[in-house]
């Protein structure tokens, strides 16, 4: 995929491009043309309300309707995507900006010669507005073609996520964010290359070359625990979870640092490249998405790009912890009691409960650093999309401001999520008649939360730590929506961003 964004304030109407992207809202007769339209609209005789009634158009946000100028701008298409309602007490808001935005551009790359040269001339009165709507224009354009095999099926595809982008804004500040929005667009589109990548090509070892690969791009500091070294540490979380499969086990630390940084952050994330559930067999139909259960490891890796490529005045620190969890004549078996690092025995009841256990020690490695903040991402259980569906993340802590804190960088990033609690009731699920703690709970009500409740038990007093289950939205079943696209999502990359550039203005 190649993109450029440069930022202009010439009027979008006089603009030689291929196509011209501009907002409407819903109306009381007809649509409406929002900020940034005005120009555009004035050109067509009428205005461009009475095509878009004809076609339909509602204003729905993300509703996209293209319409063909015939000279009255020197574009010869127009895409009008609707916004919703006009606000009456403030701007539209970043979140709408950016999945309309998405949607646009999405069916700009569906037509059969892409995207080409587009004007965003949406609504990007702040600095605010056209980050939003250049984040959302980058992220529409995604595509992932490594499997295709025909040279045209991958120049089609490269030429549809190919787009040279214009943002129309004369806010101060716009230049910057706009660069901010493309760091993040190609952070969140590099972890969903990762999810997207077949498991087979993608294993322990594949993770750690491929962070390898990265902290050298952008001078993060790395360390690699192969599984030798794991056995030798007293991880046992990780070589417990990973004995099943040929392919051995990896945690991996990335370091960014800043010479006058007062804040130091930690983030841990799950990266089981498979999880076949191990001897606790996985039933087949919900199996195949299973190389996505690294997607957490992978937000954290394309945010700790992110951070450094931004230059956060924050010391952060990326844990990856790597498994794949397969059945076979060497894998853990239920009733087995794992050394955890650090020392506290887990009881493990059930092998598809892999996650926590790899977490487990990658969350005590994490303390030894002294983080003024832990926060851990992982696609950790099935409860969470019983809970909160697909497009919304749980947030756990044992820190309510904190917790609070990183729902709110979560919305201010256009990223759902819901502060959930951590009962203590359901500690004494988790219970074991031989070990220190069992990975799964006895009876199988509030499954996230006693997920989140075991994770606890790795933290020490005084540390302040949040959890973040990711397992619905990580990862789309369905069809594209805004600037989502079906399969991996990169979704918590943006939020963790978000934490660290909080932290470093601390």
């Amino acid at each position: 995929m190649s993109t450029t964004l440069s930022v202009i304030t010439e009027s979008p109407s006089t603009l030689d491009t291929d196509a011209i992207v501009v907002g409407y809202h819903s109306g009381g007769d007809a649509p409406e043309p929002a900020s940034g339209a005005h120009d555009v609209d004035a050109a067509f005789t009428g205005g461009l309300a009475p095509t878009l009634s004809l076609l339909g158009a509602g204003g729905a946000p993300e509703e996209v309707h293209t319409i063909a100028s015939l000279g009255a701008v020197p574009a010869p298409v127009v895409v009008a995507v609707g916004l919703g309602p006009a606000p009456t007490d403030g701007p539209v808001g970043s979140d709408v900006l950016s999945r309309s935005a998405g949607a646009a551009l999405r069916a700009l790359a569906a037509r059969p010669e892409g995207a080409g040269r587009v004007a965003l001339a949406l609504p990007a009165q702040s600095a605010e507005q056209a980050g939003a709507v250049a984040l959302g224009a980058q992220l529409g354009l995604y595509t992932f073609d490594r499997y295709r095999t025909s040279d045209q099926a991958r120049r089609k595809a490269d030429e549809a996520a190919s787009a040279t982008l214009t943002l129309v804004s004369s806010a101060s500040g716009a230049e910057a964010a706009a660069e901010r929005a493309a760091v993040l667009a190609e952070g969140v589109n590099y972890s969903r290359d990762l999810v997207n990548t077949a498991p087979a090509d993608l294993v322990p070892e594949d993770f750690a070359s491929a962070a390898q690969a990265l902290a050298q791009e952008t001078n993060l500091e790395i360390e690699v625990l192969d599984e030798q070294e794991l056995t030798e540490g007293g991880y046992g979380g990780l070589t417990g979870v990973g004995q099943g499969s040929v392919n051995p086990p990896r945690l991996i630390r990335l370091e960014h640092s800043h010479p006058e940084a007062t804040k130091t952050i930690a983030f841990v994330g799950k990266g089981i490249t498979f999880d076949s559930g191990g001897l606790s067999l996985k039933p087949a139909g919900s199996m195949d998405w299973m190389k996505s259960d690294m997607a957490g490891a992978a937000s954290v890796l394309a945010a700790m790009r992110a951070i450094a490529t931004l230059g956060l005045k924050v010391n952060a620190v990326g844990y990856l912890a790597v498994a794949e969890n397969m059945p076979s004549g060497t894998a853990q078996r239920p009733s087995d009691v794992l050394t955890m690092y650090g020392g506290k025995t887990v009881e493990v009841l059930n092998t598809d409960a892999e996650g926590r256990l790899v977490m487990a020690d990658a969350l005590v490695r994490a303390q030894e650093d002294g983080p003024d903040l832990v926060v851990d991402i992982a696609t950790l259980t099935g409860a969470q999309l019983v809970a909160l569906g697909t497009r919304v993340f749980a947030v756990m802590g044992n820190d309510d401001e904190a917790r609070d804190g990183i729902v709110e960088a979560a919305g201010a990033e256009g990223e759902a999520s819901w502060a959930m609690p951590l009962p203590g009731e359901l500690r004494a699920g988790l219970d074991s008649s031989v070990a220190d703690i069992a990975n799964v709970a006895g009876e199988r009500w509030g499954g996230m939360l006693s997920a989140g409740v075991f994770l606890k038990e790795f933290i020490d007093e005084g540390v302040s730590w949040a959890h973040l289950d990711i397992a619905g939205p990580s990862f789309n079943h369905g069809g594209p929506h805004g600037y989502t696209p079906k399969g991996g999502t990169g979704t918590g990359t943006r939020t963790l961003v978000r934490i660290a550039e909080e932290y470093a203005r601390k």
